[in-house]
């Protein structure tokens, strides 16, 4: 039997095995006899401790708990080997931490490391993690600092356990249930143009600037849209995706999980009985800057309209027999941007001369993502095929447009785009962002121009039917 054909019943054998052991806990057996299908949840606390870098060194380290960060999803037993979706609240993870998290999570659902649909929401006053990227900084004894490895670890242990725990008490899935509500005065997009006719790109996630409140939305994806699983008429859980930078104001040392993390607690407050995760879509280029100037109270505002989208997506949701859960993992290959101040020698020389701490961790950053490219490790673009309904992850901070070409992809289906899952890459910007000089590629940004061409080719291959 090959390793991608392993059977539901083979599969539970193995958990129930393993827990026999002592390498895993037992799942819910009992219920296996009623339906295919059977999901787990899972929900561990990732908080960093206080003095933590916070958004890879580039704003104030952790001085304050504003609200806790969290490991959060599911596992979906029932057609191959189990399948992961988790979603953390952290800014970004990449490369070695990317796959020491996928590895963990997949050993504890007995699955394989590209079955594991990892992403980070992506909130700025959070955590960064990059192991080779700190390694770097640490034996160079460089000031800036990316990520605290035994807390790294911690975390990733913590999650795993959490996800070996939800085993123990599988829910039997029959339907799966899709639904779609219009956010309200959210996103908008970075690129603006100006009264006097230029073009913009400074619509940051706040901003005061009275042409950027002004000027319209943009390219953006009004539509949040939640996937939900189901027992019969009962809800188990709900997995969102909305595509949006999730800040409303940061920077100064409160760690947060932002207005997306204050509405999710919103829903688990009206729906106890419904496990709820969010995840941020394809958001590179998309902010709340038109209808957010930064002041705290906004947080709240924000949050309330994204719970009322939310409470509307689950009004409006249609259920379906949950019959298949396909699973297909296409490689992604982007090149390493080469420019002025992207080469391997001009990384290097940054890292040792730069006198800014976080100039120092953007260099060990873009040379950890080289050398992921230098040894031939491909991104695992991801597709999950539900029936009607389909899950797919992008890497890092993929432009919307790209949201939008996977559902011109899939016409007249269901398809939930998760963005920031393999986040080396930085910005992953269409090829008319590199023309028009988009200010936010000068730095964030590792991959060279085609980019699009390669994740439209991944995409297609990734969402065909059959």
């Amino acid at each position: 039997m090959r390793r991608g054909d392993l059977s539901r019943r083979e599969a539970l054998r193995r958990i129930a095995a393993s827990a026999a052991a002592g390498a895993a806990p037992a799942i819910a057996l009992g219920a296996a006899k009623e339906s295919p299908f059977q999901l787990a949840t899972f929900q561990a606390d990732v908080t960093p401790p206080l003095g933590h870098p916070l958004m890879g060194g580039g704003i104030a380290p952790a001085s304050s708990i504003e609200d806790p960060l969290s490991a959060r999803g599911i596992a979906l037993l029932g057609d191959g080997e189990p399948i992961v979706l988790a979603a953390v609240d952290w800014c970004e993870i990449r490369n070695d931490a990317y796959d020491r998290w996928r590895d963990a999570l997949a050993s504890a659902a007995l699955t394989r490391r590209e079955r594991v649909l990892l992403a980070s929401v992506h909130q700025h006053d959070a955590p960064v993690a990059d192991l080779e990227a700190e390694r770097m900084l640490e034996e160079r004894k460089a000031a800036g600092r990316i990520c605290d490895l035994a807390f790294h670890e911690k975390a990733v242990e913590r999650a795993a356990a959490a996800l070996r725990e939800g085993l123990r008490a599988t829910r039997r899935v029959t339907h799966v249930g899709t639904g779609m509500a219009k956010v309200e005065r959210i996103a908008s997009n970075r690129r603006f143009v100006g009264p006097d006719g230029r073009v913009s790109f400074g619509r940051t996630s706040s901003t005061r600037d009275p042409a950027a409140h002004a000027a319209p939305e943009g390219t953006v994806d009004p539509w949040l849209r939640t996937l939900s699983f189901w027992d019969g008429e009962r809800p188990l859980a709900a997995l969102s995706a909305y595509a949006t930078h999730p800040m409303s104001y940061y920077g100064k040392g409160g760690v947060s999980s932002d207005f997306v993390g204050l509405a999710r607690s919103m829903r688990e407050a009206e729906e106890p009985g419904v496990f709820q995760a969010y995840f941020s879509g394809a958001s590179g280029n998309v902010t709340a800057g038109k209808h957010n100037d930064g002041a705290p109270e906004n947080r709240r505002a924000l949050a309330e309209r994204l719970a009322a989208a939310l409470r509307a997506a689950s009004k409006a949701t249609e259920r379906r027999p949950l019959e298949r859960a396909s699973f297909r993992s296409v490689p992604l290959r982007l090149e390493p941007r080469s420019g002025p101040g992207f080469t391997a020698e001009d990384l290097e020389r940054r890292l040792a001369t730069d006198p800014r701490p976080f100039g120092q961790c953007l260099a060990a950053l873009g040379l950890s993502w080289r050398k992921r490219c230098a040894a031939g490790r491909a991104i695992d673009l991801v597709a999950v095929d539900l029936g009607g309904a389909q899950v797919v992850l992008l890497p890092g901070e993929s432009y919307v447009e790209h949201q939008l070409l996977a559902q011109k992809l899939r016409p007249g289906s269901f398809v939930l785009t998760i963005g920031y899952g393999e986040c080396a890459t930085g910005y992953v910007p269409i090829e008319k962002a590199f023309e028009e000089g988009d200010t936010n590629l000068a730095d964030w940004c590792w991959v060279a121009p085609g980019a699009e061409r390669a994740l439209r080719e991944a995409l297609e291959a990734a969402l065909r039917e059959g």
